[in-house]
């Protein structure tokens, strides 16, 4: 059986009545068919980065230079300590003058005034103004050491006391107790407390016991004397 002529016409029309596919749109699928498997992408490659590699440092040198740092800081820590003790040296120095300049400051006015009685005694004719005059000079030294805090160790009528008193006699006295200092020889002072000179005393001890009295013998009598029989 022959199959029927097949119009070219209508071929033609069926071709022209399909439409075109849209750029860029997914092929429609046909009922039936399977949908098509996502297209899986190749995974990156991962960069290969050359690692750097440092260069060994040799134990020796490291040792070195380990070394030379302590050094340095060793010396400028040694610099430092120089410096400061110099700096320390120089602040005690300036201190001590200046502590001296005020105390030659303070006495200056003592040593005028003595001076001024010095020459009124070459011109004075009673010894007794002379005197005054040297007992104010004295009172205005002693005023003038206790404002810069030296002060006279007491010694006449006290205990001895070792730590102020230097005992340079022993007499024995009625009057006072053992250990009292009964004289004066040469003023002790202190300053702030703290010993500048002994004092040079003559210290008190109990008198000497008197001696026991001793009984005269008895002389033996004799019994055919007529005198010793009375």
């Amino acid at each position: 059986m022959d199959s029927p002529d097949k119009d070219p016409n209508h071929t033609v029309e069926n071709a022209q009545s399909i439409d075109p596919p849209e750029v860029g749109s997914a092929p429609k699928s046909e009922p039936g068919d399977q949908a098509p498997s996502p297209v899986e992408e190749p995974a990156p490659v991962a960069e290969v980065v050359e690692a750097t590699t440092e260069p060994e440092i040799d134990p020796l040198d490291a040792l070195r230079q380990e070394n030379e740092r302590v050094r340095g800081q060793l010396l400028r820590v040694a610099a430092d300590f120089d410096n400061f003790r110099k700096r320390t040296r120089r602040e005690i120095d300036d201190a001590a003058r200046r502590s001296r300049d005020d105390m030659v400051r303070e006495l200056l006015p003592v040593f005028d005034n003595l001076e001024r009685a010095v020459s009124h005694a070459e011109q004075a004719v009673d010894a007794r103004s002379v005197a005054d005059g040297v007992k104010m000079v004295l009172k205005q030294f002693l005023d003038t050491l206790s404002k810069v805090g030296i002060k006279r160790v007491e010694s006449v009528g006290t205990p001895f006391d070792p730590n102020f008193h230097e005992a340079i006699q022993q007499i024995p006295s009625a009057d006072q107790p053992p250990g009292t200092v009964v004289a004066e020889v040469l003023a002790g002072y202190v300053c702030d407390d703290r010993l500048v000179r002994a004092a040079m005393v003559v210290v008190a001890k109990a008198p000497p016991a008197p001696p026991a009295e001793v009984a005269a013998p008895v002389e033996p009598t004799d019994p055919t004397d007529p005198a010793a029989s009375a």
